[in-house]
C-alpha cells in the first residue's frame, strides 16, 4: 500500500537538498494511513501537540489545541494539523517506513492535516525538508525559488512571508507528493475536505551543535585546554589575525576529535522534538523474564517515533535511544544494526539471542524503559 512510485537512489542523487519537484502518483494504490475522526481525536489529548489555523480576511489565526469540539469553525476556511502522529497511532508506521530511504537520524515527525475548503496556513518558508503527500481531497499548493523573502508585514517574528512569484503552482490529488527542501517559501490552499501528510526531515544547526557541545563539556569536565603561543605581537589594544585565528582553532580541535563530540552528537541526534508515547513497566522485569516471553512466543516492537541510533567507528562502544547513550559492549555488530534498524524484531530472531546475557540485558533495559513492548 506504501510502496513508493520512484526511484529513491536518483532522487538523492538529482533532487535532494537542491530543488522542489511534484511527483504525481507517488504511491501505488494510496490508502490515507488515518481517518480525519482519528485525527481529531488525538488532537483532544494534553499531550499531543495540535493546532487549528483560521484563514481570516486579514491573515491566519493560530489556536493551540487540544480540542473537545470543532463545530464552532464551521465548514470552510480553517485546517487542524496535529504533530508527531507517528509517536501515537502505531498504523502509521508502515507509511512511515517508505521515506526511510532517507536515515533515521534526519527524521522529524509525521504531520497530518485534516482542511476545509479555503482553509491553509499561509506562505512561510521551513529550515527543514518536507515531503507533502496528498491523501482525501484536493490541494493547490505554490513553491517559490530561494531567495530574500521578507517576513509578512515586516513582523521579524512572524513565521510568514510576503506573497512570492511560484516556480510551481499545482493541484495535488491522492498518492501525490511535494518535495520541497528548506528555504524555498511555500503555500497551500484546500479546493476540498481533504487530508494531507507532511513527513519532515532536520538537520543540527551550528547554533544547536554549540549548544549541545558545551553543556556536553560543563558535565564532563571537559575543554579546559586554553589558548597558547609562542611570540606576543607589541601592538598594545589589537588582537593579531594570527592570535584569532588560533583562539578559534580550539573549537576546530574539538570539532575533529572523536573522543569529544562522538557521544554529545550521538545523544544530540536520538532525541526527538515531540513527546513518545513511552509506558515504562511498574515493576521491572528481569532478563529471566524477558526470555520466557520470548520462548512463549513474544516479539519486539519500538515504540513510535524511538530512533535507536549507531555512529559509524565509534569510539566507544555505545548505542543512542532516546538521548541516552546504552553501551553494547560483547555485543556483535550485526545484532546491533537489526536494533538500530527494525522497528519490529520478529520471534525466530530473538529466540537466537535468548543465551547471549549482554543482548538480552540490553533487550531487558529497553523494555523496563519503555522503548520496546512485546508483541505477538
Amino acid at each position: 500500500m506504501y510502496t513508493l512510485n520512484f526511484d529513491t537512489a536518483a532522487f538523492i542523487k538529482d533532487t535532494w537538498q537542491k530543488k522542489p519537484i511534484v511527483i504525481k502518483n507517488a504511491f501505488h494504490a494510496f490508502e490515507d494511513p488515518i481517518s480525519a475522526d482519528e485525527l481529531a481525536g488525538l488532537a483532544m489529548e494534553e499531550d499531543i501537540s495540535s493546532r487549528i489555523v483560521q484563514t481570516k480576511s486579514d491573515g491566519w489565526n493560530v489556536i493551540q489545541g487540544p480540542f473537545e469540539d470543532y463545530d464552532e469553525y464551521g465548514e470552510d476556511g480553517w485546517q487542524l494539523l496535529v504533530q508527531a502522529v507517528n509517536h501515537w497511532y502505531p498504523e502509521s508506521q508502515a507509511f512511515v517506513e517508505a521515506f526511510r530511504f532517507l536515515p533515521d537520524w534526519r527524521f522529524d515527525d509525521l504531520m497530518v492535516s485534516f482542511a476545509t475548503p479555503k482553509g491553509g496556513v499561509g506562505p512561510h518558508i521551513d529550515n527543514y525538508d518536507v515531503f507533502i503527500i496528498q491523501g482525501e481531497g484536493e490541494r493547490r499548493w505554490k513553491v517559490g525559488d530561494r531567495g530574500d523573502h521578507k517576513q509578512r508585514g515586516g513582523d521579524i517574528n512572524s513565521p510568514l512571508v510576503d506573497d512570492f512569484e511560484p516556480i510551481i503552482d499545482v493541484v495535488l490529488t491522492k498518492g501525490d507528493i511535494l518535495y520541497i527542501p528548506p528555504g524555498f517559501p511555500h503555500c497551500g490552499e484546500t479546493l476540498s475536505l481533504a487530508l494531507s501528510y507532511s513527513i519532515g526531515f532536520r538537520a543540527p544547526s551550528q547554533q544547536e551543535l554549540l549548544t549541545e557541545l558545551a553543556d556536553a563539556l560543563i558535565d564532563n569536565n571537559c575543554g579546559q585546554h586554553r589558548f597558547t603561543s609562542n611570540e606576543e605581537v607589541a601592538n598594545k589594544g589589537q588582537v593579531s589575525q594570527v592570535q584569532q585565528q588560533g583562539i578559534m582553532d580550539l573549537l576546530a580541535q574539538l570539532a575533529n576529535d572523536p573522543n569529544q563530540y562522538q557521544t554529545m552528537l550521538g545523544k544530540m541526534l536520538s532525541q526527538n522534538r515531540f513527546e513518545l508515547d513511552i509506558n515504562p513497566f511498574e515493576q521491572t522485569i528481569s532478563s529471566v523474564d524477558v526470555i520466557e516471553a520470548i520462548e512463549d512466543g513474544a516479539s519486539l516492537q519500538r515504540v513510535g517515533g524511538l530512533k535507536i541510533l549507531s555512529l559509524e567507528n565509534d569510539k566507544q562502544a555505545q548505542i543512542y535511544i532516546n538521548g541516552e547513550a546504552i553501551n553494547v559492549d560483547n555485543i556483535e555488530s550485526e545484532i546491533i544494526d537489526i536494533i538500530s534498524n527494525e522497528h519490529h524484531i520478529c520471534q525466530s530472531v530473538l529466540l537466537n539471542w535468548k543465551d547471549l546475557p549482554a543482548v538480552i540485558t540490553l533487550l531487558t533495559l529497553c523494555v523496563n524503559q519503555g522503548w520496546l513492548y512485546f508483541a505477538e
